[in-house]
């Protein structure tokens, strides 16, 4: 092998791996729109799980006549289950914030989400 022919391989195997360094970050995107998604749905269902859970419930204290004083608390305690579902959203690394809500987090905390979170629940 010359040298010409050496260079003609390294610059077929440059351009190799430069493609397949594309081809790695768009996977790498797909991935993050996937996650994304993914996090939604589980959002969103156990945002269904919550109505489901209070429907029954409803329909339990009508049977058994129960009074307004407890469905007040039941009122608090689904306030702050939200806040609780916030905070384990930002602890599996998305956004909470208003500005990026529900992104992937890709550089450390956001001081966004953090004010949300240590200012506890509005009451």
């Amino acid at each position: 092998m010359d040298k010409r022919e050496i260079f003609v391989k390294m610059a077929s195997i440059e351009e190799r791996i430069g493609d397949l360094y594309k081809e790695i970050g768009e996977l790498k995107d797909v991935i993050v729109v996937l996650m994304e998604e993914n996090a939604q749905l589980l959002v969103e269902n156990q945002h269904l799980r919550n109505r489901l859970d209070r429907k029954k419930t409803v329909s339990q204290a009508k049977q058994k006549g129960t009074s307004p004083v407890a469905k007040e608390k039941a009122k608090k305690a689904v306030v702050g289950e939200g806040y609780d579902n916030l905070a384990r959203l930002y602890a599996e690394g998305f956004h909470i914030c208003n500005v990026h809500f529900g992104s992937l987090r890709k550089e450390g905390d956001c001081l966004f989400c953090l004010s949300f979170l240590s200012g506890g629940p509005q009451k």
